[in-house]
């Protein structure tokens, strides 16, 4: 390296400009070298910079094109590239080496490209997009990329590892529906697949499709498209550069690639746009000169950054796959990504309350861990440790007269405590928890605070930044996860609360975690863990409010108000971590059925799952 870069500061030294014939070619061969100096190392810095789309990563795969197509409109398309229905192979750009000579002076670039055309789906299932160019200007420009011009997608196809043989479909007035998309793609995808065993899925790949791409020709105008390429595999486009079709024209053979807006021009970083707009630079990506307009100008409706996305009901839902549900996802400031489960449209009414549940994650899972689904081989065990989803669905069917609806939080640490210590409480229930309920708005909306392990530091969190316990909430349950119970903290905000409404209740689980072991060692002390913190509750509520308490085996239960509090407290002496089975054995529905008519119905608590019918298949 130290070599490298001697030979390429030797470009500025005197040597170059000796006359002696004999010295001009030593300088000569010194030149090339030193060319070839500044191009590996250009490359090698554009390399150790690699460049990824700003999509949201999904923890398993997202739902496949077949299911999402099923309501394929192109408005749909921002909204689910922004919930990261993208294939994972697309999001890792590939780098696409220029040069260009201007003034005597040879300049070196290196631009990130998409390996594919946009594509929404997953790895096993997508379908290669076209769409009109302001749409596909809106995507570009909320993942920080834009749009090739000619020169680049020349380039993108001579640096191809994969060049695939145009597909044309004879022309026809449906060469512009949905159907002759989907056949193209098919055509597509199979040609694609014989090339997986030596360039698998991220390897560059142009030559079947035809690029939307800015041009110096769209200058002036605002309802044209340009388009280009479908390189033969001798290197010739079929489609010249034109712009002749309006500006909604969109058929099966367009293709979106997307560009980074950053690139590396002699080892410095550098926008597309100013590239473009540089009389001496323009060349390495431009063949028609400068290009001052490097976007599809107008008015587009775009997509919204993320964590900004005001979210409705049910327009900005997609089907979840499973039982008829949608889904929606926001990703919110402070690193808090927001999934939200919803039953089918014809389960909401009007006059039909809506129960929000807001279930805080307990440490160290994910959201779709936390869902849970049927194991397959190879799959973390997490996936079968809570079944929210399923016990969710057990509810939904129970609950006929209300619309149950869980919102799943999880944050970037995958710890509540700890994502409090970095953030602190302020704003919790401005960004979180009314962000969420201002989804469905014109509904009665009732909310529950709910969360398993570290997920109950949420809702103490939420209790510090308030007043008191909001009206709205009806119900607040810690399952195994009242660590952060203090009692000048939490007492009077709670019993104001228990007291204001006969709608509002209270529940805790927890168990004897004092006793229990970890390799033959005791794991937390008699008053840290959530047996000592109910404990306390229940001493500090049983000042106020009359409990009766009974045993059955080894839980205790312990009740006030008619059944709108209750402690259920396991004994454990056989010292075993029951942490997470207490959710398992259908504690999630328990908790939310506590002082219903509905307690103990088609189920038991700490008996078998009472949910299996309602686990997903993957």
């Amino acid at each position: 390296m130290k070599l490298l870069l001697c030979l390429i500061a030797s470009q500025k030294s005197p040597l170059f400009f000796v006359s002696n014939p004999a010295v001009s070619c030593f300088n000569k061969a010194m030149q090339r070298r030193a060319s070839f100096a500044l191009f590996y190392c250009c490359s090698l810095v554009a390399s150790l910079a690699a460049q990824t789309l700003l999509i949201p990563a999904r923890s398993e795969q997202g739902l496949g094109a077949r299911h999402l197509t099923n309501q394929f409109s192109e408005p749909l398309i921002p909204g689910w590239v922004a919930l990261g229905y993208v294939p994972q192979f697309l999001t890792r750009l590939c780098p696409v080496n220029v040069t260009n000579i201007s003034d005597g002076r040879t300049n070196i670039g290196t631009f990130h490209v998409a390996p594919d055309y946009l594509a929404i789906g997953n790895d096993d299932d997508y379908l290669l997009t076209p769409l009109t160019p302001r749409t596909a200007q809106g995507i570009a420009d909320s993942l920080a990329c834009t749009l090739p011009t000619r020169k680049m997608v020349d380039a993108i196809y001579a640096a191809a590892d994969v060049k695939l043989e145009p597909q044309p479909i004879p022309s026809t007035p449906a060469m512009t529906t949905f159907p002759v998309f989907a056949q193209h793609n098919e055509i597509v995808r199979t040609q694609r697949a014989a090339f997986l065993g030596t360039h698998p899925l991220g390897a560059l790949v142009a030559g079947h499709k035809k690029d939307v791409v800015i041009s110096a020709k769209l200058s002036g105008t605002t309802n044209k498209v340009a388009i280009y390429g479908w390189h033969r595999t001798n290197g010739a486009p079929i489609q010249p550069l034109y712009t002749g079709h309006s500006e909604n024209w969109v058929d099966y053979s367009h293709g979106i690639r997307l560009v980074s807006h950053l690139m590396f021009v002699n080892g410095k970083p550098m926008n597309v746009a100013s590239v473009l707009a540089d009389p001496k630079l323009c060349g390495l990506i431009s063949d028609e000169g400068v290009i001052t307009h490097a976007s599809y100008s107008g008015t587009v409706s775009t997509p919204r950054p993320l964590g900004q996305w005001n979210r409705k009901w049910p327009e900005d839902f997609l089907p979840g796959g499973h039982f008829g549900e949608m889904v929606a996802e926001l990703q919110l400031s402070r690193d808090v990504r927001v999934h939200i489960n919803a039953p089918s449209p014809d389960s909401f009414a009007p006059n039909k309350p809506v129960l929000l549940i807001f279930y805080a994650l307990p440490n160290g899972n994910t959201i779709e861990q936390t869902i849970g689904k049927t194991l397959q081989p190879g799959d973390d065990w997490h996936f079968d440790i809570q079944h929210i989803g399923a016990q969710t669905r057990f509810l939904r069917h129970m609950l006929t007269n209300q619309t149950v609806v869980v919102a799943y939080l999880e944050n970037s640490l995958k710890s509540w405590p700890a994502w409090r210590r970095k953030f602190g409480d302020t704003g919790i229930r401005n960004d979180i928890f009314i962000t969420v309920k201002q989804i469905f708005t014109g509904y009665d909306v009732r909310v529950v605070f709910t969360g398993h392990s570290g997920g109950g530091s949420l809702t103490f969190g939420l209790l510090n930044s308030a007043a008191g316990v909001p009206s709205d909430v009806e119900r607040i349950a810690f399952l195994d996860s009242n660590y952060a119970y203090a009692t000048t903290n939490h007492l009077a905000k709670l019993t104001h609360w228990l007291k204001a409404s006969t709608n509002n209740n209270l529940t805790v689980l927890a168990y004897d975690d004092a006793n229990a072991l970890l390799e033959g060692k005791s794991f937390v002390s008699a008053e840290g863990g959530t047996w000592g913190r109910s404990h306390a509750m229940l001493r500090d509520l049983g000042v106020i409010f009359p409990f009766t308490s009974m045993t059955n085996d080894t839980l205790r239960t312990h009740t006030a108000l008619d059944g709108r509090i209750q402690f259920l407290l396991k004994e454990n002496p056989d010292r075993k971590i029951l942490h997470t089975v207490q959710v398992e054995r259908n504690g999630f529905i328990h908790a939310m059925l506590t002082g219903t008519p509905l307690e103990g119905n088609g189920y038991e608590y700490l008996g078998p799952r009472a949910y299996t019918n309602w686990i997903a298949f993957p």
